[in-house]
């Protein structure tokens, strides 16, 4: 099982998410290996902590911001984020976050 899910046009990546965290992190995948965790150090309000999660996730996969979504969750600590790319590429950037 993993964090994501392959489409068309890129994937969705299940994300847990630590708002206020002292250091934003990747934390590879939780125990049960179907979301992967991220810390940011933006507070839940107003949207920020979600634009913090899509950026780093971004920054992480070398794509621009504007190529990471929050398609579900965007008030909950588990979030499904839509990816837009080559999705065989964006599987392999991720494995090598996770490993």
């Amino acid at each position: 099982m993993t964090a994501w899910r392959l489409r068309p046009d890129g994937l969705d990546l299940a994300v847990k998410v630590q708002p206020r965290a002292r250091r934003p992190a990747f934390g590879g995948l939780a125990a049960d290996g179907a979301t992967l965790k991220v810390a940011v150090a933006e507070a839940p309000e107003d949207g920020r902590a979600n634009r913090a999660v899509c950026e780093a996730v971004a920054r992480a996969l070398g794509l621009p911001k504007s190529a990471v979504e929050v398609l579900h969750g965007a008030t909950s600590r588990q979030k499904t984020l839509r990816i837009t790319g080559n999705p065989a590429e964006l599987s392999a950037r991720l494995e090598g976050l996770t490993a």
